[in-house]
């Protein structure tokens, strides 16, 4: 009997023990803890983690884009000092703006090089101050560029607004025709691109803010004092000022060697419109191009590869002016 109660014992015991370790159903959270068990999405990537190293490196470049954007518009903001006596005096006989020609003091070439001597007596005849300075002043002012002893201050250009050439246009009474630049950096070509484009009667240039040349001192000189005849313009968002030209009724006509249709064949450029102008090398950006309402082609030689941005310009420029010049069908010009 003894060995029946423990033997019920120990049953009651493992029963005890078997019951208390069953997990008994708990309450619900209705739904409150939903959120918390939903998946966090994809992955960012590094460049996007706060703290990652990918992520620290992409804040250092754009804060170094920043601080050269910052620092070229400083330097826009300021006098250019053009250098070097050949420099100095094609931009005195193109008449380019300027404020005062620096002359270093002690200087041997002042009395026997013809082109310092030269350079005296046209900023002389324009009233510009002749401020002379000593050779070390004159070294840290160029920087350490190479100088000859001269030097002519350029003022900042005084850009006009893309929409001053609009009204430029509807002022003249004939069919408005701008050219855009995109991305051109040579500063020559930009002064050619403005040379041609005063040369064919266009109202105006216009170049984007960032990512591209300006007028400087070097693009006035080669525009041949043209850039004192036409206006330049700056756009802070070139596609987005071609959407305002063709908002104002000018069709916007790309120039790029794998163009829709050849220059001859078109026959637009009649009508108001913005040519539109690639940079050297890599053409019409993305952007720019989805702009244009039409490319055009100028037909080469296979063998040559491309033209130059300011050759090309000038070709398409001309074929306007040969356009706009033929009588029209029906009009009974002569």
């Amino acid at each position: 009997m003894g060995a029946d109660l423990l033997m019920a014992g120990n049953s009651q015991r493992r029963g005890r023990s078997e019951g208390a370790g069953k997990k008994r159903a708990t309450a619900g959270t209705g739904g409150k803890n939903r959120r918390s068990l939903a998946g966090r999405g994809a992955t960012p990537p590094a460049e996007a983690r706060p703290g990652h190293p990918a992520q620290r490196r992409a804040a250092a470049e754009q804060r170094q884009r920043a601080d050269r954007a910052r620092a070229r518009a400083r330097a826009e903001e300021q006098p250019e000092l053009l250098l070097g006596r050949n420099p100095v005096v094609e931009a005195l006989r193109a008449k380019i703006p300027a404020t005062a020609l620096y002359v270093v003091t002690g200087d041997t070439h002042r009395t026997t090089d013809e082109r310092i001597a030269e350079a005296l007596g046209l900023a002389a005849d324009r009233g510009l101050p002749l401020l002379e300075v000593g050779k070390a002043e004159f070294d840290r002012m160029s920087q350490g560029a190479l100088h000859q002893g001269i030097g002519l201050q350029v003022p900042p250009y005084d850009y006009a607004h893309p929409d001053d050439l609009i009204d430029l246009a509807r002022d003249s009474g004939r069919p408005a025709i701008i050219v855009a630049l995109d991305g051109v950096t040579d500063p020559r070509n930009l002064g050619a691109v403005v040379r041609s484009a005063a040369a064919f009667d266009a109202h105006g240039v216009v170049v984007p803010q960032r990512r591209a040349v300006g007028m400087t001192a070097s693009a006035w000189r080669t525009s041949a004092g043209a850039a004192a005849r036409i206006p330049v313009a700056r756009a802070v968002n070139l596609a987005r000022t071609l959407g305002s030209y063709q908002d104002a009724g000018l069709m916007t006509v790309g120039l790029a060697g794998d163009g829709d249709v050849d220059l001859h064949e078109f026959d637009g450029f009649a009508d108001p419109v913005a040519l539109v102008v690639g940079a050297e090398g890599t053409g019409l950006s993305r952007l720019v191009r989805e702009r244009c309402d039409v490319v055009v082609r100028i037909p080469i030689d296979r063998d040559t590869e491309s033209l130059n941005v300011s050759v090309a310009a000038g070709i398409a420029l001309y074929q306007t002016a040969l356009l706009r010049s033929a009588p029209r069908p029906g009009s009974g010009s002569p």
